[in-house]
């Protein structure tokens, strides 16, 4: 992830041009009421192509649209009944139909179209600049072709691809949805943060290296948006490798441990309004950012997220580019939105529709 960029000015660039290109898709809908989750979706799946595949897809790619559709379905089916009977009983669920046939059938979809990516780059290979993850991961492949105990070969970059899809896209999709929802439900904290933006650099492009920590408002309220609703029902699990004991419990080696994060985020001995959406829970007495070890959004310790530096560039860079371009606003005759979560591996909003109406200095 390092030798793609991750961590340097390199990758920002990508995202821009991505954020820019959802900044347009917006501005087509003239202010009309529109469904920001799939526009949202397309933007952060190409950020992701770009870094497995080294290309971006046109939204109107008939492939890609089924890949984006694959992930779509089978990550909303993680944590229904439906997948909890597979789970359980995956010898019966093999004869009985249901949505797991679908969702059996979108992992096919998504793997055989990373393989398809593979194959391409195996024919075009850039051994001496590689350009993206697969680029990288090719000639790993080929120096351990001995090896009996090696892992690396292609069905296993087939998964690692799927993965960056699943887990890179939907996390960062939800939180722009839900920072959406709650700018359009707050259009005081929203003109804060347009305020400040305006104040700082007036018409100059925004980077995030160099920038975000200028906008400490701005960079307070993505927080408090991740805190608030963050976007795992728990954490990731993870295994005990040898026995612990912590706090008078014994914990064997081999536990599967699955972290409560929502403990943390909303504990109300840690923040002032644990229930609240809450911008100031970020800043100190003089308006500046205040990092907090209780804001655990990414995971904690040698395990923790590894692309959450991807997911921080990509949260500023496209919340600052959308609310730079529009203010949103509920639709006509909508006095308000839900706030409820739909549950499922993620926490993601109800649907919903607002307006993006373009701000005169654009």
């Amino acid at each position: 992830m390092r030798k793609l960029g991750l961590g340097k000015k390199g990758i920002e660039h990508r995202i821009k041009e991505e954020a820019q290109q959802l900044v347009e898709t917006f501005a087509q809908a003239n202010g009309q009421p529109l469904d920001p989750s799939l526009p949202i979706t397309n933007s952060l799946c190409n950020v992701i192509s770009l870094l497995t595949f080294g290309q971006r897809f046109s939204p109107e790619d008939e492939d890609f649209q089924k890949l984006v559709k694959a992930f779509d379905f089978v990550l909303k089916l993680v944590g229904t009944f439906s997948h909890i009977l597979y789970e359980l009983f995956p010898w019966l669920m093999e004869h009985l139909t249901g949505p797991h046939k679908k969702a059996l059938s979108s992992v096919e979809i998504a793997s055989l179209f990373a393989k398809k990516e593979i194959e391409k780059h195996k024919e075009y290979q850039t051994l001496h600049d590689p350009q993206d993850f697969i680029d990288f991961y090719l000639p790993e492949m080929e120096k351990t072709t001995n090896d009996p105990n090696s892992t690396y070969n292609e069905e296993n970059l087939a998964h690692c691809i799927m993965e960056f899809f699943a887990t890179g896209t939907e996390t960062t999709a939800t939180t722009l949805q839900w920072a959406l929802l709650l700018m359009a439900t707050h259009p005081d904290i929203q003109e804060k943060v347009h305020k400040e933006m305006e104040d700082v650099f007036g018409s100059s492009c925004l980077t995030y290296y160099q920038d975000h920590k200028k906008l400490p408002y701005t960079k307070a309220v993505i927080h408090e948006i991740q805190r608030s609703n963050y976007v795992f029902l728990c954490g990731i699990p993870r295994q005990t490798e040898k026995d612990v004991n912590m706090q008078g419990f014994h914990i064997p080696k081999g536990t599967l441990i699955v972290p409560d994060l929502h403990s943390v985020l909303l504990d109300p001995e840690q923040w002032e309004t644990p229930e609240k959406f809450n911008p100031n829970h970020f800043l100190d007495m003089d308006g500046r950012f205040m990092a907090r070890e209780e804001f655990l959004a990414f995971g904690a310790g040698d395990r923790v997220c590894v692309g959450e530096q991807l997911a921080r560039v990509e949260l500023f860079i496209f919340f600052t580019s959308l609310l730079r371009a529009f203010t949103f606003q509920l639709p006509a005759g909508v006095k308000e939105l839900s706030l409820v979560p739909a549950l499922g591996i993620t926490t993601h909003p109800q649907p919903y529709k607002l307006c993006a109406i373009p701000r005169c200095s654009t």
